[in-house]
């Protein structure tokens, strides 16, 4: 192998890691956001944890981020709970920041 190669090996590694990394740190985010929406909205422990299972999924959902935002305020507004799109962008920054660090300490 050339240096050339092993830099290429190197760099498709760092991006493989950098992908799987932003992927657990979107799906911890969502699962976070899921739980805290599930609490506003009086949900018991097991339904809680299903719902916070429907918003990670709600990023596979054309419109990613912008699918899982509506899918929350949408569900909180259907429980009489006040939803703003900058309140939720405050708890995604919020929760992210929060998932990322989870994560690299584990």
């Amino acid at each position: 192998m050339t240096t050339f190669d092993d830099r290429e090996k190197d760099f498709e590694n760092r991006f493989k890691h950098d992908e799987e990394l932003r992927f657990k740190v979107i799906a911890r985010r969502n699962r976070l956001l899921g739980l805290w929406a599930a609490q506003r909205m009086g949900l018991a422990a097991d339904a809680a944890e299903a719902y916070a299972r429907s918003v990670v999924d709600a990023e596979f959902e054309p419109g990613g981020d912008s699918a899982v935002a509506a899918k929350v305020c949408a569900d909180l507004a259907a429980k009489g709970q006040s939803c703003t799109p900058a309140q939720l962008q405050f708890e995604l920054d919020h929760f992210a920041a929060t998932a990322k660090q989870q994560i690299m300490t584990e």
